[in-house]
């Protein structure tokens, strides 16, 4: 696989929760992990007294976060307005020559900033709210 462009991992929210989904506009870097907590069932009769595993048990989790400008009235306010409602939309993760990655997630953090001789960023960090799917890329 030849190397990819950052900045063609792209972050997309269900705008108008119609299924449309819009790229968050103004991101220069973007960021995704997976997450699984094991469970330990190791016990005194262990080979070997090595640790094991509990194959699928445990929590699985994903996180996304990104950092830009402000680019774009609309996804601005979207992404603003969902950390301060609280709601849990649909997003996905355009990850090149992979796949999509795509389920609900909630804003927990939007951090904004800005220097006095330079532009207004914002940083924005999301939490898996449920099942997420995956797509190959063809």
């Amino acid at each position: 696989m030849a190397a990819q462009n950052g900045k063609d991992l792209l972050i997309k929210v269900d705008i108008l929760g119609d299924g449309s989904f819009v790229t968050l506009a103004g991101l220069r870097a973007t960021r995704i992990s997976f997450n699984a907590e094991s469970v330990d069932v190791t016990s005194l009769e262990s080979q070997g007294g090595w640790r094991e595993l509990l194959a699928g048990a445990g929590v699985k989790s994903a996180a996304i976060s990104g950092a830009g400008v402000f680019k774009d009235a609309d996804t601005d306010e979207r992404a603003r307005q969902l950390f301060f409602d609280g709601e849990i939309p649909d997003f996905q993760v355009i990850i090149p020559d992979f796949g999509i990655v795509e389920g609900r997630f909630q804003v927990t953090a939007l951090d904004y900033a800005g220097d006095h001789n330079g532009e207004a960023t914002y940083e924005l960090a999301l939490a898996s709210a449920g099942a997420l799917s995956f797509t190959a890329a063809v």
